[in-house]
């Protein structure tokens, strides 16, 4: 393992922590976090690259093989089905009940994303999202936040099953960015 490389485990395990301790609405932590190496971050670009093929979204294909190039995944989801219990509307529904209730109907999948979801929740996910973005910048850590990634993730249950919303963020540490100047 190279120095580089090993300064990737490393930024992966800061983004993590980043992640996990970023506020959180109501101090409710529904953040899913999970970072993949090796064979699972194989895995998980195979699972990418599937998904677009089956839903004929071409950036998918790309995605999957800068997933497949890099060093590492730090995959961040959260259960957005766990309201917070302020009938904000933010959701869409006038009330937490109801959007739980709705939730629980939806019961199988049909879109990248299951929902609805809790505005509260999805606010947490993107603070967690870009603490964890921050901290591969502030480290030097060539990244990129990926839907995609998190579409895979969550096609393949790598973030458990109460898992609605997720996002990955590939990691390198190369001479060039291999996450920029890319083609469709």
């Amino acid at each position: 393992m190279t120095q580089e490389q090993n300064g990737v485990k490393i930024a992966a395990s800061l983004m993590a922590l980043a992640a996990r301790t970023a506020p959180k609405g109501k101090g409710v932590d529904t953040i899913h976090i999970r970072v993949v190496e090796g064979k699972e971050r194989k895995k998980l670009a195979a699972a990418v690259k599937t998904y677009g093929e089956e839903h004929g979204i071409g950036f998918f294909s790309r995605d999957a093989k800068n997933i497949e190039d890099s060093a590492a995944v730090v995959l961040i989801g959260s259960n957005g089905i766990l309201a917070a219990g302020i009938d904000c509307g933010g959701c869409g529904y006038p009330g937490c009940s109801e959007m739980v209730a709705a939730a629980k109907k939806a019961k199988k999948r049909k879109t990248a994303f299951a929902g609805p979801n809790c505005m509260i929740r999805m606010t947490d996910l993107g603070i967690a999202v870009g603490s964890a973005a921050k901290t591969a910048s502030v480290l030097n850590a060539d990244n990129r936040v990926m839907y995609s990634a998190g579409v895979g993730a969550l096609s393949i249950g790598i973030l458990g099953k109460d898992c609605t919303v997720a996002y990955g963020i590939p990691l390198t540490a190369t001479g060039k960015n291999i996450f920029f100047d890319r083609s469709r």
